[in-house]
């Protein structure tokens, strides 16, 4: 891909650069070596996304001067490292030189390139950045985005964003939407540009084989297919409520009494969230925190008292609830997550969401139902949120639905009915 040619001058050292760059068909090398400053790129699986914005992301770097930063971000780390190891091939080995803590390649002539994880958008913030690479952006937190949109603010510098179709509501498809608007419109002068590559392109240019298209066509889901394949966007992005039905169970905040609770305690990075629904499935309490183990279970108690329960008792959550059985009694219960009963879980949810027995407010809560996705695999279908996301709030809201209909309502004695029957006149028997 390059090679080095020294020059022995006594003053100062140079270093000549022969760049050749890899051969791409028509419509990659369009749509990755746009000459406008943003390109947004939709594209099918496999069909040569990663290798050629690889290609464009070393030119940005082989044309910069020492110590400037060029990155790579993808939605989690492993996704990014599959592009380090793939640069790292492509490249000589006697033009870089590579880390693996932090993830970067720095090339000969001092720019350095680095391979950086979406998981944590505060993290992106700060440096200075000459050209970037956002790497299965309908994946990658919005967040992510606009740090990442920050860090080029100084420096001008374009940006690669590449990715799958996936649903509509995230804010790559929102944002190729508006670059495509523009592009047929006309407008200019514009910074934004659009492009959509399909499997049929791949095919056509000999990087994908039609059989195994068409194997996928009769294997996948409809609308998995298309949106992996044909680039377009189903209503759902294999959303298992429906986001029609998430948008129509949105109602504000009840101030009635929680009768049940679902309870989804923190692992490492994520949060612990309790929600409680009221008598008419309303969601009334809603409490997300990450706090240390014995601040957890003061939180849990003081806010859960005597009304019945359904805790995560999976991993660290076991020995949680195993705490919380002991102070509040057999009304907090524990529910051991499996493939089989997340999807009993989630289906009940789906259900209630779609029959329109379960409400709560915009937020986090709406937030995560909207970006949660189920696969179909050998084995069944597995429900999670996607790569680098939060599913939180979906697994508490849950828990609280499933607590509902196992607990009937008619049986549940809050701390309130108990104070009013405290209250009530006694009579006398004779």
């Amino acid at each position: 891909m390059a090679t080095q040619q020294p020059d022995d001058s006594s003053t100062k050292r140079k270093v000549w650069i022969n760049y050749e760059r890899p051969k791409f068909y028509p419509k990659q090398f369009e749509a990755v070596f746009d000459s406008h400053r943003f390109s947004c790129i939709e594209a099918s699986t496999k069909a040569g996304k990663t290798s050629s914005c690889i290609a464009w992301l070393v030119e940005q770097a082989l044309g910069g001067k020492p110590g400037c930063n060029y990155w790579w971000v993808a939605p989690v780390s492993d996704q990014s490292f599959i592009a380090f190891r793939r640069m790292m091939r492509a490249l000589p080995r006697n033009m870089y030189k590579a880390t693996l803590k932090p993830t970067t390649i720095t090339l000969i002539n001092g720019t350095v390139i680095w391979f950086k994880s979406g998981d944590k958008p505060d993290s992106l913030y700060g440096e200075d950045v000459y050209a970037v690479v956002i790497d299965e952006a309908s994946r990658t937190k919005e967040d992510s985005f606009i740090a990442i949109r920050s860090t080029l603010t100084f420096t001008r510098g374009p940006a690669r964003l590449i990715g799958n179709i996936r649903g509509r509501k995230n804010w790559f498809f929102k944002l190729a939407r508006r670059a495509e608007q523009e592009q047929n419109a006309g407008k200019e002068p514009r910074e934004l540009a659009y492009h959509k590559i399909v499997a049929d392109d791949a095919v056509a240019a000999g990087v994908l084989d039609r059989k195994e298209i068409d194997d996928a066509r009769d294997q996948l889901p409809e609308g998995a297919f298309k949106e992996l394949y044909l680039c377009e966007a189903s209503d759902d992005g294999g959303n298992p409520f429906g986001l029609g039905h998430i948008e129509a169970c949105v109602r504000p905040l009840s101030d009635k009494p929680p009768l049940w609770w679902g309870w989804d305690f923190a692992k490492k990075h994520d949060y612990t969230v309790g929600i409680g629904l009221d008598e008419d499935g309303v969601v009334c309490r809603f409490l997300r925190f990450h706090k240390p183990w014995g601040e957890t279970l003061n939180e849990v108690i003081a806010a859960t008292g005597t009304v019945p329960a359904l805790g995560d008792s999976t991993g660290v959550g076991d020995p949680i609830v195993e705490d919380l059985t002991r102070e509040l009694g057999a009304s907090f219960q524990g529910w051991q997550f499996t493939s089989q009963s997340k999807q009993k879980l989630m289906e009940g949810l789906a259900v209630a969401i779609q029959s329109r027995r379960i409400w709560y407010p915009k937020g986090p809560i709406q937030d995560e139902l909207e970006q949660f996705e189920f696969v179909v695999t050998r084995t069944g279908v597995s429900y999670s949120a996607p790569e680098g996301f939060y599913d939180d709030c979906v697994c508490a809201l849950a828990l609280a639905n499933m607590c509902r209909t196992v607990i009937p309502s008619a049986v549940v004695i809050t701390n309130e009915m108990l104070q009013r029957a405290r209250q009530m006149p006694r009579t006398r028997r004779h």
